[in-house]
């Protein structure tokens, strides 16, 4: 089982700044959706550069033209790539062929697919790598949380990795690790916190006894 520290609101400073507080507890960087957007793929190019031992995780979230946006991202230094499981086996296929090509892994993140189960097993077909659980931030703040379809994607997939994040903290992350993912990905619940090595040791120390 990893840990994933997902990076969403800092600037490239910033962000660098705190996954050097973290680094030895972790194994993969999420450049956040909103940091692509105000920074660009070079944020996945500064991260990689500062932290080569880790992963670094572009959530590009591809909709659409899945194959060269997985060589743009591969080009910045990225080790896995995001793709939405909405959208259409064509972009999936495409993302995977490119990923293969460039000895890269892709997650698909499952946010806002009706009906997981059935769309977990048609993804899982394609050659991915993780399929994610991802409760949203706006899900979060209606109460939702990821649990129970964690569970759900667990007895549908067969081949690839999953993943599962939204709203993870210190004292939620016991459950989570019951349901046996195999990358537990974390914002807030380290970001948020006062003593982020503190937290994020004890974490990674949840996740490693598995």
């Amino acid at each position: 089982m990893k840990l994933q520290l997902a990076l969403d609101l800092v600037n490239i400073p910033d962000g660098i700044a705190l996954v050097k507080e973290v680094e030895q507890y972790i194994d993969i960087v999420e450049i956040g959706t909103p940091i692509v957007i105000n920074e660009g793929l070079h944020a996945v190019k500064a991260m990689k550069e500062a932290f080569p031992n880790l992963q670094v995780l572009a959530d590009l979230k591809i909709m659409d033209a899945g194959g060269y946006e997985i060589m743009k991202a591969a080009e910045a230094g990225a080790d896995l790539v995001t793709v939405l499981g909405a959208t259409n086996d064509m972009t999936i296929k495409g993302a995977v062929e490119e990923a293969k090509k460039q000895n890269k892994q892709v997650l698909v993140d499952m946010i806002n697919v009706p009906d997981l189960e059935k769309r977990a097993r048609e993804i899982d077909a394609l050659g991915v790598d993780y399929i994610c659980v991802h409760t949203g931030y706006d899900q979060q703040a209606a109460g939702q949380s990821p649990f129970e379809d964690l569970q759900t994607i667990k007895r549908a997939v067969k081949n690839a990795k999953t993943a599962v994040a939204g709203g993870i903290k210190l004292d939620t992350l016991p459950e989570v690790i019951k349901a046996q993912p195999d990358l537990v990905i974390v914002g807030g619940g380290i970001t948020g916190q006062d003593d982020k090595a503190a937290v994020a040791a004890e974490m990674q120390r949840l996740v490693r006894q598995g």
